[in-house]
């Protein structure tokens, strides 16, 4: 394997760039997550919800009830 692939210069080489300091932006799974504990619903997978219309509608309108004054 030659020394100017891509996959050899992973494999030995050091990192280009160093990774950003602070911790980790917030990602939009785990807004969701936030706001579900806070209506009540603790185990609830949003993909499967998003998926039955009325159920995500009704859990959207308490969540804006809980962030809308």
């Amino acid at each position: 394997m030659g020394e100017s692939r891509g996959v050899y210069r992973i494999l030995v080489g050091k990192p280009e760039r160093k990774r950003p300091l602070g911790r980790p932006r917030r990602r939009r799974e785990d807004d969701n997550e936030e706001d579900f504990q806070e209506v009540g619903c603790r185990c609830v997978d949003w993909t499967e919800l998003a998926q039955d219309r009325d159920m995500c509608r009704a859990l959207v309108n308490a969540v804006k009830k809980i962030r809308v004054p």
